[in-house]
């Protein structure tokens, strides 16, 4: 607002806004944004974490023990391995303070079913899951049965997936069988629109579900 009123110091009879309309005219694109962020290498922990700047931040299990670069940008922290971007979190701007990702962790519980119980990655599941576990954690085999139903992430979109949670909780089906066969319907392609027939291609006799023609048939051409 203060460059439509202030008076170019170079050139009079104009304001800066209108120095800088003119310039743009004449300036180069940038090809790419300026990535820029602070880089530095840590070791993945045995809790699958990464700690830096006293702070905590969760990546896949796959990459423990491993070495990983975390790039620190103002507002996001980006882990990445084999130059690719393993994890994502907003930065913690405070000490002490951990990020989780719940679903760095499936494969643990895929293996350890009971850590659902008591994990604190999964204390951030979102509403539709946290209700399906309560109902569950409290049958014989509930916990395996939810780590199935959160292993599903893995293969496809998890709104997806809490979409048919949600769909199973209201139809007062809390199961893990009822939540595979909603969400394939949810994932399965929409049925194909039907086609107006072109005149020269309609029937003229309509098939028939009518086994009795074939005996017919039977009765009068006999195979050899």
């Amino acid at each position: 607002a203060l460059w439509l009123e202030i008076e170019h110091p170079d050139y009079a009879g104009i304001t800066i806004a209108d120095a800088l309309e003119q310039e743009q005219l004449y300036l180069m694109p940038m090809p790419a944004p300026f990535d820029g962020y602070i880089e530095v290498l840590a070791r993945v922990s045995s809790t699958c974490l990464v700690t830096l700047l006293r702070n905590r931040y969760s990546v896949p299990c796959r990459l423990v023990n491993q070495v990983v670069a975390v790039h620190q940008y103002a507002d996001r922290i980006e882990i990445v391995h084999d130059n690719a971007v393993a994890a994502c979190h907003n930065r913690l701007m405070d000490s002490d303070q951990v990020s989780y990702d719940w679903q760095h962790y499936i494969p643990v519980i895929e293996k350890k079913p009971g850590a659902l119980r008591n994990g604190a990655p999964f204390t951030e599941l979102p509403n539709g899951f946290k209700c399906m576990q309560t109902i569950l954690l409290k049958r014989q085999g509930g916990d395996r049965e939810m780590a199935d139903i959160l292993a599903l992430v893995l293969q496809h979109d998890e709104s997806a997936v809490l979409t048919a949670v949600e769909l199973a909780l209201e139809g007062g089906v809390p199961s893990k069988q009822h939540v595979l066969n909603l969400l394939k319907r949810l994932i399965e392609p929409a049925p194909l629109a039907p086609v107006d027939t072109p005149a020269p291609l309609t029937l003229v006799i309509e098939p028939q579900a009518n086994v009795g023609r074939y005996d017919q048939l039977r009765g009068v051409h006999r195979a050899a």
